[in-house]
């Protein structure tokens, strides 16, 4: 019996340090290999499993980079655009996509499931251009990043209103996306205007 336990007790170490040694994982896969190696066939009390399916956390862990991402480009307009509206676009970006990521996290919390620390090596390359520019250049780089990213960001939320199993990130999509809908709306116009 203890041979068992202690060869169970490796197992489960290596098991850990591969899923966090990640290699050139970068956080979304991180968080996505972890919510798979969670256990859902066996007692989610005894194991910790995840509480959703695999389909579920996967909406998770991309809707938390993408709002993670939208906060942390809407604070880098703020700093760098002198266009009023982009400033005001940005001021919505963070306070809207701000209270969705708390309450995704909340969900995330009571789910079990693992959520990434930090956006997405696209997400960051992203970013890492739009600090490189400067005036209209980067206005116009930061509007044409969010037309893509809400056009991306819908369709991920009206999926999962749609086709999602677990009823509170359902709700959350359901809830979620005609934010999302009405922020692509205002973002169009902007664009519109720049041109």
């Amino acid at each position: 019996m203890k041979n068992l336990i202690y060869l169970m007790a490796i197992s489960a170490s290596v098991l850990t340090f591969q899923a966090c040694s990640g290699g050139n994982k970068d956080a979304k896969e991180s968080a996505d290999s972890l919510n798979m190696a969670k256990d859902t066939t066996t007692n989610v009390a005894a194991t910790g499993g995840i509480a959703v399916d695999e389909a579920d956390a996967k909406f998770t862990t991309q809707a938390a980079v993408g709002g993670m991402a939208e906060v942390e480009l809407g604070k880098m307009a703020l700093e760098k655009s002198s266009n009023a509206k982009v400033k005001e676009f940005a001021t919505m970006m963070v306070k809207d996509h701000g209270m969705a990521n708390t309450e995704l996290m909340a969900i995330a919390k009571l789910k079990n499931i693992t959520l990434p620390g930090t956006v997405d090596d696209e997400h960051k390359q992203k970013m890492d251009d739009l600090s490189k520019k400067a005036g209209t250049d980067f206005d116009k780089a930061y509007v044409d990043a969010m037309v893509s990213g809400h056009k991306s960001t819908q369709k991920l939320m009206e999926d999962e209103a749609k086709d999602g199993k677990d009823a509170d990130l359902k709700s959350f999509a359901t809830k979620t996306a005609p934010i999302v809908q009405s922020h692509l709306v205002m973002i169009n116009k902007i664009n519109d205007s720049m041109k």
